[in-house]
């Protein structure tokens, strides 16, 4: 079984999908997709689901949901020998002791592929590996289509895990431009900075690091103005003034520092970190 979290909801057995198209089904295929060869309990489950107020049939209807999954794997193995699967269905959704469990039987999950190659750029990083880091910190995002489970109704457990991914998503990205800064590739990444800077103007670090960019490329008066904007959003929207560390890039740059043609972002003079705040 092959499982897809980082965009729309996809999970396939022997190469066809068996995901529901019901809004509930659906919902616990993505719960069960999101922790794949753990059981996820009943309770769990029902939370997701109904939160606090389940109907009275709540283990019935459950069960009529976890049915529904398992005809649509069953329907995927059709004509298909399976000699690791002596319950066909049953062997892939399991039944577990307080809850359920998807066997992936060794397939291929997107999110595990990213937290690994994630983890993998952190190490690389903290050993002073830049170009390493950026490749696989490239790696792990280029297996994002689109919002976590974009194409799910989530409840709470999946809307705290979908805003946990694409938290760690915007940092590994700003890892991945930090560890290419360090590499003084600060011409190539303008252009995607510039968009990324536009989609999240109160996202400080993505901030600073467009900041720094267009200062390295020999375009002070921008890295200047884009402070200035950022500044005015911050104000306007969130009623806060840009951070220490901003501040402090902003003075380094009006005084020509030579230390920011070598410093990375995350070492701005007086060492001090960049928010991440969001309006709304």
């Amino acid at each position: 079984m092959d499982i897809g979290v980082l965009g729309p909801c996809r999970v396939t057995q022997a190469g066809q999908s068996v995901v529901p198209t019901a809004i509930k089904p659906r919902k616990v295929l993505a719960l069960l997709a999101l922790q794949p060869d753990r059981v996820v309990s009943v309770s769990s489950l029902i939370e997701e689901l109904w939160g606090g107020n389940p109907p009275r049939s709540v283990q019935t209807t459950l069960q009529t949901y976890i049915l529904q999954i398992r005809n649509l794997i069953t329907r995927s193995l059709s004509g298909q020998e399976q000699p690791d699967l002596p319950l066909g269905a049953k062997s892939v959704l399991v039944t577990e002791a307080g809850g359920y469990l998807l066997d992936t039987q060794g397939g291929v999950v997107d999110s595990v592929e990213y937290e690994r190659l994630a983890g993998a750029g952190h190490r690389a990083l903290e050993t002073g590996d830049h170009a390493g880091a950026a490749l696989l910190f490239q790696q792990a995002l280029a297996l994002w289509r689109g919002p976590a489970l974009v194409d799910v109704q989530v409840g709470p457990l999946l809307e705290a895990e979908v805003t946990r991914l694409e938290e760690s998503r915007m940092s590994i990205l700003s890892q991945r431009i930090e560890a290419d800064l360090r590499l003084g590739r600060h011409h190539e990444i303008l252009g995607e900075l510039a968009g990324l800077a536009a989609q999240h103007p109160t996202h400080e670090r993505l901030q600073g690091q467009l900041m720094l960019a267009l200062y390295r490329a020999g375009r002070r008066g921008g890295a200047l103005e884009a402070y200035h904007r950022m500044r005015v959003v911050l104000g306007r929207e969130l009623g806060l003034d840009p951070s220490s560390a901003l501040q402090e890039l902003q003075q380094a740059m009006l005084a020509s520092d030579p230390g920011l043609e070598c410093d990375p972002v995350g070492s701005l003079p007086g060492g001090g970190p960049l928010r991440v705040v969001r309006a709304g």
